[in-house]
């Protein structure tokens, strides 16, 4: 394979080719073998060899530093190992096709908001469904479209354009429509909300120009765009997750109570706090890695000890 220039088409460097290029000989190697091996070993991989050369486990430690510095030095050790092995799990799974739809499929969901979201779906009523990254949160997108439920999800692309590619290909697997960020996206995802569908957006990620609200008791730029489009379409807008169980293969999906509707910040802070409570109680199964609390980066890195 020619090594791309700098005037490629989609605007890569050579560092991210060759990112990708590692990582996507990884993923084809661990998919030739059996899905119960594949994934505690990805799980493996994630925690040993990528966390300490992508930086994950000072960024993890900058973080909890930040948010959570009551932890004890060992906590902190164990969340730096067992937060990687989460997302390592995680994205051998999505890579993984229908081996993963079988077990997102088997798992059982539950909690106050199904009964919201069967309603909803009664009714043709539109639903927003919000989520993190957090478990897997594919699985419970696979799950609700094996109930029936015309499941559609918004995403972002990503900033390494050829890792983009196909990881776009592979969560189209479980389900589609994808609708990406965007105006050509937003204005097929409008069209799905009018016709009665079920919308999943992931709403953890650093959105500059984005209100300050609250998260972890620390100011954090939070989108509003779900709580505006529950409001505009008037959908019911349902906290979703997929924790994973302590085999770490199978999950359990929980819907969360539905948000009332009031106004777009007030109805995304109660998402925020719906998510901490949940981090709370799995504080190794939400990705710590992203750097949430960018306008926090000079406090979180002397919280941790660095310069």
């Amino acid at each position: 394979m020619a090594k791309p220039s700098r005037d490629h088409s989609t605007n890569g460097t050579r560092t991210q080719w060759m990112q990708n290029l590692v990582l996507r000989g990884i993923i084809r190697c661990l998919l030739a073998l059996p899905y119960t091996w594949r994934v505690p070993l990805m799980g493996w991989a994630a925690r040993t060899l990528v966390a300490p050369i992508a930086g994950w486990r000072s960024r993890i430690r900058e973080n909890l530093a930040y948010v959570r510095p009551d932890l004890s030095e060992e906590e902190v050790t164990g969340l730096t190992r067992a937060v990687p092995d989460n997302v390592g799990r995680t994205l051998i799974e999505i890579y993984s096709g229908a081996d993963f739809v079988k077990r997102a499929v088997a798992a059982p969901i539950a909690g106050s908001g199904l009964a919201a979201l069967e309603e909803a779906r009664a009714e043709g009523r539109p639903v927003i469904l919000v989520t993190a990254h957090f478990g897997n949160y594919d699985v419970a997108r696979a799950n609700l479209i094996a109930r029936g439920h015309n499941m559609g999800a918004l995403y972002r692309r990503m900033s390494n354009p050829w890792f983009n590619d196909h990881y776009v290909a592979a969560i189209s697997q479980i389900g589609e429509p994808m609708f990406e960020q965007g105006r050509k996206g937003m204005t097929q995802l409008v069209r799905h909300i009018k016709g009665g569908g079920v919308l999943g957006i992931l709403t953890d990620l650093n959105a500059f120009g984005a209100p300050k609200l609250n998260f972890f008791g620390k100011p954090a730029f939070t989108s509003v765009i779900t709580a505006e489009l529950a409001l505009k379409y008037d959908a019911a807008l349902i906290p979703i997750y997929s924790v994973r169980q302590s085999d770490g293969m199978s999950f359990e999906v929980r819907v969360e109570a539905p948000i009332p509707h009031t106004d777009a910040e007030t109805m995304t802070q109660a998402v925020n706090d719906n998510l901490e409570a949940l981090v709370r109680e799995h504080m190794h199964q939400w990705f710590w890695i992203h750097k949430r609390w960018k306008p926090g980066r000079k406090e979180r890195v002397a919280a941790a000890g660095g310069s």
